[in-house]
């Protein structure tokens, strides 16, 4: 059962932590201290990021498990 959802975690949780890595990189790094950020815009954006990642984490496993015939 858990090996059906396997891309979709991954992708998921490689999809949340590579936004947030990014951000920091290019956002948070070049922004002064005195600007406010919205941190529910950044969240927000992190979790559709990642859906989008699970998404293709799907279809990428979909893919493989098709190409060899295994059932998964």
């Amino acid at each position: 059962m858990m090996k059906n959802k396997l891309g979709i975690i991954i992708g998921f949780a490689l999809g949340v932590a590579g936004f947030l890595w990014l951000f920091k990189l290019i956002i948070l790094d070049n922004t002064p201290p005195e600007d406010e950020l919205a941190p529910r815009i950044v969240v927000i954006l992190s979790v559709l990021n990642g859906f989008l990642f699970a998404f293709i984490g799907s279809r990428i496993q979909r893919y493989f498990v098709k190409k060899k015939n295994y059932k998964i």
